[in-house]
C-alpha cells in the first residue's frame, strides 16, 4: 500500500519548486546518514589515540554541515530559473555556506589547540617545553580565531552586490573616516599583533612565575588582549599584552624552576657562625623542599650596632623556596634566642650627667640615674667587636 502511494505521488506532475524542495531535503538526509555512519567507523578505527577522537568529536558537526549545505548548493544550482526566489535561496546558502566554512576552520583551530595540551600535560614538574607549547598553541589560536571571523564577515558581506557597492564607494571616497577608522582599531591591532609577538618570542608562557607592578603570581590565561595573571593571595592582576612588550618584569621560571632565596639576619657581633652554619645544615637536611644545591651562610652587611647574616638557599621552584625560607628564619630565630641570647641585636647608651661648665660630664651609677632622670644625656656606643 505504502508503495503505491509513492509511485502514485512520483508519477504525479509537480512544480520545480517542490523537486527542488523534495532534492535539497533528501541530499541533506543522505549528508546526514553518510556522515554518522562515516563517524562511528573513524572512531572504531582510531580508539586507541586520543587526538584522533577528539579531531572526529570535534569536527564532525561542523563538517556534516558544510557537506549537506554544499549538496543543497549544487541542488539549487540545478533547479530551473522559474522557481521563484531561486536567486535569493542561492544567495541566502551561499552566506550560510560560508558560515558553516568559518565555523569549521575556528573548530580546526580549537581541535589544535586541544591536541596540543593533549600531547603536552603540564603536570609534569619539569614541564617548561610543554608549557611554552601550550602559550604558543592558545595564543596563536586566539589571533587565528579573530583573522578567521574578520575574513568570514567580509566574504559573507562581499557576496552581497549591495554591500559590495556601498563597501567600494566608501574605500574610494572616505580617506579621513578611513583614517579615522584606522586610529580607532589601532589598540585592538596591537593586542593582536603583540599576541603574536608574544607566542613567536615567548617572554612569558602560561604558569610562568611573574613580578611585575609589584605583585607575586602565577600566568593563569593569555587571551588575546589580555593576560590574567594569579597573585599569591588568590586575586587576579589583568594586564594588557602590550605591557609585556614595552615594560619590563621579572619571569622566575623563563629558563628554569629552579630558584635561590635569601634570609637576612641582623645579629651581635658576638655570633659565632659556625654553630650558626650547623644549624643552617641541619635544617636543610630535615626539609623536603630544599634541592640540595646551595647552602651558604655569608655575612654582607655590618654598621655600628650590629652585622647582618644571609643565608642562601635554593629550591625547586619558587613557592617551594618561600616555604624554605619561611621555615629556616623561624628555626635561626629559635636557635639564636635559645642558644646564644646575647647576640640578639642591641641598643649600647652611656648614661651621662653634666656636673659641671660644659664640657666637663661624669658617669652615674643606676641610683644616682635614677634621682636626677632631668640632668641626664644619652649617647650611643658604636659595638667595636674589639672591646667585647
Amino acid at each position: 500500500m505504502n508503495m503505491d502511494l509513492l509511485i502514485n505521488f512520483l508519477s504525479q506532475e509537480r512544480s520545480p519548486a517542490v523537486w527542488t524542495t523534495i532534492a535539497s531535503l533528501a541530499a541533506v538526509l543522505l549528508v546526514v546518514l553518510v556522515m554518522r555512519l562515516l563517524r562511528h567507523a573513524l572512531q572504531r578505527l582510531t580508539r586507541g589515540w586520543p587526538v584522533f577522537g577528539i579531531i572526529i568529536r570535534r569536527t564532525y558537526k561542523p563538517t556534516a554541515v558544510v557537506i549537506a549545505v554544499a549538496a543543497v548548493h549544487v541542488v539549487l544550482q540545478a533547479a530551473p530559473e522559474t522557481v521563484l526566489y531561486i536567486n535569493g535561496f542561492r544567495r541566502a546558502n551561499g552566506v550560510l555556506w560560508i558560515a558553516a566554512v568559518t565555523w569549521l576552520l575556528l573548530r580546526w583551530v580549537a581541535v589544535g589547540a586541544a591536541a596540543v595540551l593533549e600531547l603536552n600535560p603540564i603536570d609534569d614538574p619539569d614541564n617548561l617545553v610543554a608549557r611554552s607549547r601550550l602559550t604558543q598553541a592558545r595564543v596563536l589560536s586566539r589571533s587565528l580565531y579573530v583573522v578567521i571571523l574578520l575574513v568570514g564577515i567580509a566574504a559573507a558581506l562581499m557576496s552581497f552586490p549591495g554591500v559590495r557597492q556601498i563597501g567600494t564607494s566608501l574605500l574610494a571616497s572616505a580617506g579621513i573616516a578611513g583614517l579615522a577608522l584606522g586610529l580607532a582599531a589601532r589598540p585592538v591591532l596591537s593586542n593582536l599583533l603583540a599576541g603574536v609577538q608574544l607566542a613567536l618570542t615567548q617572554p612569558i608562557r602560561i604558569d610562568d612565575v611573574l613580578v611585575l607592578e609589584g605583585e607575586w603570581g602565577r600566568v593563569e590565561e593569555i587571551g588575546g588582549a589580555y593576560v590574567v595573571v594569579r597573585i599569591w593571595d588568590e586575586r587576579r592582576l589583568i594586564v594588557p599584552l602590550q605591557y609585556f612588550i614595552e615594560k619590563p618584569f621579572q619571569n622566575w621560571t623563563r629558563t628554569s624552576a629552579e630558584i635561590l632565596g635569601s634570609v637576612m639576619l641582623w645579629v651581635d657581633y658576638r655570633l659565632p657562625l659556625g654553630p650558626l652554619r650547623a644549624e643552617v645544615d641541619r635544617v636543610c637536611q630535615a626539609d623536603p623542599d630544599w634541592d640540595g644545591r646551595v647552602s651558604v651562610v655569608q655575612v654582607t652587611d655590618t654598621d655600628a650596632r650590629a652585622m647582618q647574616v644571609r643565608v642562601l638557599l635554593s629550591s625547586a621552584n619558587s613557592g617551594r623556596n618561600f616555604d624554605l625560607r619561611c621555615r629556616m628564619r623561624e628555626a635561626l630565630i629559635a636557635f639564636v634566642a635559645r642558644e646564644s641570647p646575647e647576640s640578639l641585636p642591641l641598643m649600647r647608651v652611656d648614661l651621662m650627667r653634666d656636673i659641671g661648665p660644659a664640657g666637663k660630664t661624669g658617669h652615674l651609677g643606676e641610683a644616682a640615674a635614677r634621682a636626677a632622670p632631668d640632668r641626664l644625656a644619652i649617647r650611643q656606643i658604636p659595638t667595636d667587636p674589639s672591646t667585647f
